[in-house]
């Protein structure tokens, strides 16, 4: 479900922006499952775009893409008075000691390390823009 149709059934809309297929459908089906709608994409440039587009709710943001750093991503939306009050969660490879305050510092305002928990994952979406509208088909 995309920008529109997701505002008109009042759910909250994630962008996902990751670059390994099997971790971006993996956080797609799981989030979607729980209830949020999604739009997602592999690349740094078109997240922006995206971002731009369908202004989300929150942005799952990789770090390493393939074409920009997802560092220069969250500086770039942060920098834009369009896209800058979008909470980012930086989701990344990069664990070591200083990665966390390099996300932070660039805009990020939360980061989980892969491999992640999803449970995490849930639990940091939860605090960022609150538990998906109830559905009463389940």
């Amino acid at each position: 479900m995309a920008g529109d149709e997701a505002r008109q059934s009042a759910q909250r809309l994630i962008l996902i922006v990751e670059d390994n297929e099997l971790n971006l459908k993996l956080l797609k089906d799981v989030i979607e499952y729980h209830g949020y709608a999604t739009v997602v994409t592999g690349f740094g440039e078109v997240a922006i775009d995206l971002a731009h587009q369908h202004q989300p709710d929150l942005i799952l943001l990789d770090i390493q893409l393939a074409d920009i750093s997802g560092l220069d991503v969250a500086r770039r939306l942060k920098a834009d008075p369009q896209t800058r009050a979008i909470p980012i969660v930086a989701v990344t490879a990069f664990a070591m000691l200083g990665d966390r305050a390099k996300s932070i510092e660039s805009g990020c305002n939360d980061y989980v390390a892969k491999p992640f928990r999803i449970v995490e994952v849930l639990e940091l979406i939860a605090r960022y823009i609150g538990a998906p509208p109830a559905d009463p088909t389940r």
